[in-house]
């Protein structure tokens, strides 16, 4: 078993009256992936963005319980959200390139961190649209606006600008589902690549998705976490029938 990267511990988390996460304790591993699954509205994205304080930016939420990655509870007040964010970085379902070039998305990162030697830029840009399986088609037009990349090649370029920054954890929110199946392939492919170096989190709708790429799942329903274990399992031989009623397509 490999260390645990994030462990969270009776996380809750009401926006306003209404809870959307119920006393969710669960365990991470380091360098594998984790996918959540279940129905729409179950708390799986919430939990996610839980997991860099992105909730924090929503007004009338309130969390109580710990988020602790690398032994840290990030809820500590002490935490510097901006540096925990540098460290967790963060994939949406709609690929958003910035109306810049594509060389500036990728920089942006490593700029607003203080890297302005243009060498090294390069470097860093070169290195993580690799990284994102994405060089090869833009390495002639890296100064031309990102805007007119397709939809796939705008989500490789998003991870490749999540990269560039060193993350440790990078989350995913249902990053292929606005993507055809190619492009999906692809991204697929690319998360396969990058648990070598990075531990995964990532919320899809898609449960083949999550059995293609991920080593372990969570399942979640109206704010609880029902069931979590090795995907193969999950999959195969769920522990709760909840579990394995929504596996099915008896229910979500």
């Amino acid at each position: 078993m490999k260390e645990f990267k994030i462990r969270t511990q009776d996380l809750t988390l009401f926006y306003g009256e209404k809870m959307a996460l119920n006393s969710i304790s669960m365990d991470i591993p380091e360098k594998e992936v984790t996918a959540f699954i279940g129905p729409s509205g179950c708390g799986k994205s919430t939990f996610l963005r839980t997991l860099n304080r992105m909730n924090d930016l929503i007004p009338n939420v309130s969390i109580t319980g710990e988020v602790i990655i690398d032994g840290v509870n990030i809820y500590d007040k002490q935490i510097d959200v901006v540096n925990l964010r540098k460290k967790i970085g963060m994939v949406f379902q709609k690929s958003n390139p910035f109306a810049k070039s594509i060389f500036e998305n990728v920089a942006y990162g490593p700029r607003i961190n203080g890297i302005n030697n243009r060498t090294e830029l390069q470097d860093i840009v070169e290195t993580s649209l690799k990284k994102a399986f994405i060089w090869e088609e833009v390495k002639d037009r890296l100064h031309d606006s990102a805007l007119g990349l397709s939809g796939g090649q705008q989500q490789r370029m998003c991870i490749a600008r999540t990269l560039a920054v060193e993350p440790e954890i990078i989350l995913m929110d249902e990053p292929a589902s606005a993507l055809d199946p190619i492009s999906t392939a692809k991204i697929e492919e690319l998360i396969f690549e990058l648990k070598r170096n990075y531990t995964i989190v990532i919320v899809t709708h898609n449960m083949q998705q999550a059995a293609r790429v991920s080593d372990y799942t969570a399942f979640f329903y109206l704010g609880e976490l029902i069931e979590h274990g090795k995907t193969r399992k999950i999959f195969t031989t769920p522990d709760k029938k909840q579990t394995e009623d929504y596996i099915t397509g008896r229910f979500g």
